[in-house]
């Protein structure tokens, strides 16, 4: 949390050193529309998730099996820890820099800009220098293609809110759920050996994270926050 509170402070430093403006500017206090956009991007992104891991281990032809050993307390412990990360990763990619950046050059450059940091921030917390060019490539992808969306969600309905809540459903799915993160075994573990996918089941799933889930998510902003605001 502590790592949460320095984000934000250093942000409402920059906020009011360069613009004069105060840290509410990145939408971050809650009403009732912001928290509506929230829980449906939560919702939605959750679902996504679901459908991206669920059809992974049909492919690989494995189960999801409870965990006994994960209860009520490890899950809330879970779920404190996903959305601190969340909200973390929010306030550096999604936060006054973007804001800054959005008002110098516009909401697609800014967008793309921070697109390609969160990618590339991407590969110290994966751990992905030493492993290939391609393995890189692929996390930088991944990553980068929810940077996006994450940035045009602030950028289209100005409330850091609406991205963090897309972040905080997809993470918490992946996390605490069906145990594919960094807290290792979770609510729902595999009951079998899981393996690479190979040739087109792979680039299904590549191509669900990258450009399908972006997509939408894209898509749906642009059609409903034309002209205003959470």
């Amino acid at each position: 949390m502590l790592g949460v509170l320095v984000v934000f402070a250093i942000s409402w430093l920059l906020l009011w050193l360069i613009e004069r403006e105060h840290i509410s500017v990145l939408g971050i206090l809650p009403n009732s529309k912001r928290m509506k956009a929230f829980s449906i991007g939560m919702i939605v992104m959750a679902v996504f998730c679901l459908i991206n891991l669920l059809g992974q281990a049909y492919f690989k032809e494995f189960n999801y099996v409870r965990n006994i050993d994960y209860g009520i307390k490890e899950s809330l412990n879970g779920i404190w820890w996903t959305f601190k990360a969340a909200l973390f990763e929010e306030l550096i990619f999604r936060g006054a820099l973007l804001y800054l950046l959005i008002k110098r050059l516009g909401i697609n450059w800014a967008c793309i800009i921070s697109a390609i940091a969160f990618g590339i921030y991407h590969w110290f917390s994966y751990q992905m220098f030493g492993r290939g060019l391609v393995p890189m490539a692929y996390v930088f992808l991944l990553t980068g293609a929810s940077g996006w969306m994450f940035a045009y969600a602030f950028a289209k309905t100005k409330s850091i809110l609406v991205p963090l809540g897309l972040h905080f459903g997809w993470i918490v799915i992946s996390i605490v759920v069906l145990s594919s993160g960094p807290l290792g075994d979770s609510l729902y573990v595999t009951d079998g050996k899981d393996v690479d996918l190979n040739g087109w089941e792979q680039l299904l799933f590549f191509l669900w994270q990258t450009l399908i889930v972006p997509g939408v998510i894209t898509w749906y902003i642009f059609k409903n926050y034309k002209r205003r605001e959470v």
